[in-house]
């Protein structure tokens, strides 16, 4: 009866030349988005490993598919963080401005050097592994973990204090934050570079960085870093549906799978983005730390 149903709901996607059933994408957009819109992300950097292990689908048409899975889940989560004053717009702009020119890029190194899927695993495992590594440095000491009642209590809205070239300045829940533009824009524009070849955007390694090094809340960081994914992902899917210099290799998204997983990241991101304000910062950095080692330890040793 089980496998009835199971061949009852599959469904064969042509680009992505993957077998699945139909209800599994949307699932898993949904699970990724909800638990990755807290810390700032899709879950794109998650999304990309399963459809290569799970789903088989290991052509450079795989980075697209999440890039255009980033489209469906960024919108409505961007609008809850906006509409909640958490949507730090000068932050946002700075990172889609440092890596858009990237993308180009990173695609370019996606269909030569990385074409071969023996070549991208171990890619993918190190990018994870970087991730993880930024993660756990952001743990502690503990001042960098800023409490999510104490944002709501006092006031949850980012303020803007100064937005020169030289400095940014705003606060939040109380406390003030600031960070110097010029040196994260270079770090986002050698992030586009690697999100390009990956199929993220880079959000997954600048929100991580932001949080990190620059020691900025995560309830400031999140939607910046959503949006700034969103704007690199429109690009993305752009450059690599043109398949410019592909030379007859599969580039394009499969748009069937990526709408079914961008329509469960659509509701799992708003989700995500409404209850992320109610759960500490520590178990979310904690939890994302678990499933990024856990994939990098598989990319690149099994």
């Amino acid at each position: 009866m089980l496998g009835a149903f199971t061949t009852m709901f599959d469904i064969t996607f042509s680009q992505a030349g993957v077998t699945t059933n139909i209800f599994l994408p949307p699932c898993v957009g949904f699970f990724l988005a909800y638990f990755g819109a807290m810390g700032g992300v899709t879950g794109a950097f998650l999304l990309l490993p399963f459809q290569m292990s799970v789903l088989g689908y290991t052509s450079p048409g795989v980075s697209a598919t999440n890039f255009l899975y980033n489209l469906y889940a960024i919108p409505f989560t961007v609008y809850r963080f906006s509409k909640e004053g958490r949507m730090n717009w000068p932050l946002a702009i700075l990172i889609a401005a440092g890596s858009l020119p990237g993308i180009s890029l990173g695609y370019y190194l996606r269909i030569t050097i990385l074409r071969d899927p023996h070549r991208f695993r171990p890619f993918v495992g190190l990018v994870l592994l970087y991730l993880g590594w930024r993660l756990f440095r952001g743990l502690y000491p503990s001042s960098t973990i800023h409490d999510a009642k104490m944002v709501i209590d006092r006031g949850g809205a980012i303020e803007y204090k100064a937005t020169g070239i030289a400095n940014f300045v705003f606060t939040l829940g109380g406390t003030t934050y600031s960070f110097r533009p010029i040196p994260l824009f270079m770090v986002a524009l050698a992030v586009g570079l690697i999100g390009g070849a990956y199929g993220i955007g880079g959000g997954a390694i600048l929100s991580p960085f932001c949080i990190s090094v620059l020691d900025l809340p995560v309830y400031a960081v999140a939607g910046a870093s959503l949006f700034g994914t969103f704007v690199s992902s429109l690009v993305g899917v752009t450059v690599y549906t043109m398949g410019i210099g592909a030379h007859g290799i599969r580039t394009a998204p499969d748009f069937l799978l990526g709408t079914l997983f961008g329509m469960g990241g659509l509701v799992g991101g708003y989700l995500g983005a409404m209850t992320q304000r109610y759960v500490p910062e520590r178990p979310i950095k904690i939890g994302l730390l678990v499933v990024i080692l856990g994939a990098s330890i598989k990319y690149l040793f099994f």
